[in-house]
């Protein structure tokens, strides 16, 4: 039963919350010209998807995989929190087949929430004591999801007071268009700060003046009163 991919399908659509469709495809910007146009939404809210997926870990990767294909947003997001599961648990060798079946599939990951709740368990998790060269790679794609999740899939190496590539990355994205990248980045930056104030504090006294304001406003929240206002005084933003 827990291999049956109709049966998950049957069991997610059970979670489904009236009204909640057009609440989510509201609040993940769905509509014409937005960042996740198209999007579909069934309208399940990410704890009940969650217990879905607690039920199908087992789920194998073909079924995975039709999953990652759906129109639907919480049949992608399910697929790839079935995968994170499975990539906790997975020997080495498993570790690398989920890491490279979930980059050969980043078409699917089409918005932040699926961005945020995977890249870094699965990308920042097996990149950990490896070469990061993919990274870079993303973080200069044309694809928005792609970029985002070259500096979210750091998350992990800052857990470990790794900042390296947190930081270089950063930089790369500096003169990014899109907000949610600033928000991204800032997020990070601030996350390096709780780790190490002097790490971001010396990215800040070379950068600040560089730095979208919401990025900028982002990697300032858990510093002082003093410091926040001396930085956004300098922006030229």
């Amino acid at each position: 039963m827990k291999n049956n991919l109709s049966h998950l399908r049957s069991n997610l659509r059970k979670k489904i919350k009236p009204g909640k469709k057009q609440i989510l495809e509201k609040f993940f910007k769905t509509g014409k010209g937005q960042y996740a146009e198209g999007d579909i939404f069934l309208g399940v809210m990410v704890p009940q998807t969650r217990e879905i997926v607690k039920k199908y870990k087992d789920l194998n990767i073909k079924h995975i995989e039709n999953l990652l294909n759906s129109k639907f947003h919480e049949e992608r997001l399910t697929g790839l929190l079935i995968l994170v599961k499975q990539f906790q648990k997975a020997e080495d060798k498993q570790k690398k087949e989920i890491y490279k079946f979930y980059i050969s599939h980043l078409q699917a990951i089409n918005n932040w929430d699926l961005v945020d709740l995977t890249a870094p368990n699965i990308v920042g998790n097996y990149l950990l004591n490896k070469k990061r060269n993919v990274l870079y790679a993303l973080a200069k794609d044309k694809g928005l999801w792609k970029r985002r999740i070259a500096i979210i899939s750091t998350f992990i190496f800052i857990r470990q007071k790794d900042f390296t590539d947190t930081l270089k990355i950063s930089e790369l994205l500096l003169k990014d268009k899109e907000d949610l990248i600033h928000k991204a980045t800032g997020w990070m930056l601030r996350e390096v700060g709780k780790k190490d104030k002097k790490a971001l504090t010396n990215f800040l006294d070379k950068h600040h003046k560089k730095m979208p304001r919401t990025m900028l406003r982002y990697s300032l929240e858990r510093l002082n009163k003093k410091q926040k206002e001396f930085y956004m005084r300098k922006c030229l933003k």
